[in-house]
């Protein structure tokens, strides 16, 4: 058994929506040319490729907020999330959970939303890093984590969102090379972990759960500076008191940071995956593949994760928690150990 919990798809009617919505395709052109993105039975062409595989749903990029005006944009979640439910009540052997979609341009529509999708059977929702360039520790946001976390108690998928736009260096308007996708997506997420952590939100909320896509993004491999480095915080910093927030914090920085939970999205690197389990431990990382962004319609990442994770030194019980055992227990999945099918059936 291997249930993927961080996968993308456009439902077809949300697919049709977005063609109309978005005037300018060449912005979306990776989007519109990957064909298992929106295309259902390729998809499970390539699923039916690795036995006992499935996946979780959740909404493709680009974020909901950043398509239309706050009275536009809650349609458009609406119409994303039915597809969402539709696909896993059609396929309920093939796609197990599906996670919510947000119009965060509007916090009211936002809460309406998530209240809907939670009671169509959503196992959680999903955010980006930042929303539309305000941080998620922003207090608007607060009612947000707020419903999912302290009255549904209900995880949060969390993915990057900064695009060329953020420049490399103040002097350009733009980032080259795409460096604001393959650098500068860690760092969003590991920024917006550090929003999270410092602004007290797991004391405020004590079942936050948090899943970061790309392992941790930075955080595992700056265990170091994370740790040792944020011990010292406000020593650096004469124009804040920092160190007030550092006393007011009932443990170290760095263990607020392996509160959170990681997938194993990371391309196949089979190095990040080890750095990543040694940061969070096997009962904080969840196999993740990001399908289907690569160069074979989501086949290659799929191939590679899980060939990394086999081939790494990890027990049949590590295997088995980090393959499926966590995601069944974050979702609530049933547990058949007889043949590891978890069936799509709430417990």
């Amino acid at each position: 058994m291997k249930l993927d919990i961080f996968t993308h798809i456009f439902p077809p009617a949300y697919f049709s929506k977005l063609n109309e919505v978005v005037t300018d395709k060449a912005a979306l052109k990776r989007w519109f040319n990957i064909e298992t993105l929106h295309n259902v039975p390729a998809r499970l062409e390539i699923m039916d490729r690795y036995p006992g595989y499935q996946q979780v749903l959740t909404l493709s990029m680009p974020p909901i907020e950043t398509l239309g005006s706050p009275d536009v944009t809650p349609e458009l979640a609406r119409i994303a999330n039915d597809g969402l439910a539709g696909l896993v009540e059609q396929y309920p052997d093939r796609f197990p959970a599906w996670v919510a979609a947000l119009p965060m341009n509007n916090i009211e529509a936002s809460l309406e939303e998530a209240e809907r999708a939670f009671a169509l059977g959503a196992s959680g929702v999903q955010l980006f890093t930042n929303i539309n360039g305000r941080p998620l520790d922003h207090p608007d946001f607060a009612p947000i984590f707020d419903l999912v976390s302290g009255k549904h108690d209900k995880p949060i998928w969390l993915h990057p969102a900064r695009p060329p736009k953020f420049a490399d260096y103040p002097t350009e308007d733009k980032s080259k090379y795409e460096i604001w996708w393959t650098f500068g997506w860690p760092y969003e997420t590991s920024a917006a972990m550090a929003r999270i952590v410092f602004s007290g939100m797991f004391d405020r909320l004590p079942n936050l759960r948090v899943i970061t896509h790309h392992c941790g993004a930075m955080v595992p491999f700056f265990e170091g500076r994370v740790g040792y480095g944020w011990d010292e915080l406000g020593s650096r910093t004469a124009d804040e008191n920092y160190e007030a927030i550092l006393k007011s914090m009932s443990k170290r920085p760095v263990d607020y940071f392996k509160q959170f939970y990681a997938d194993t999205a990371v391309l196949g690197s089979k190095s990040a995956i080890q750095c990543g389990v040694n940061f969070f431990g096997t009962d904080h990382v969840l196999f993740g593949t990001d399908c289907p962004f690569d160069k074979e319609q989501g086949e290659l990442v799929i191939r590679e994760t899980i060939a990394a994770i086999e081939t790494l030194n990890f027990t049949d019980e590590e295997k088995a928690a980090l393959f499926y055992k966590n995601a069944q227990k974050m979702l609530k999945l049933r547990v058949h150990d007889d043949d590891g099918c978890c069936g799509g059936h709430h417990s």
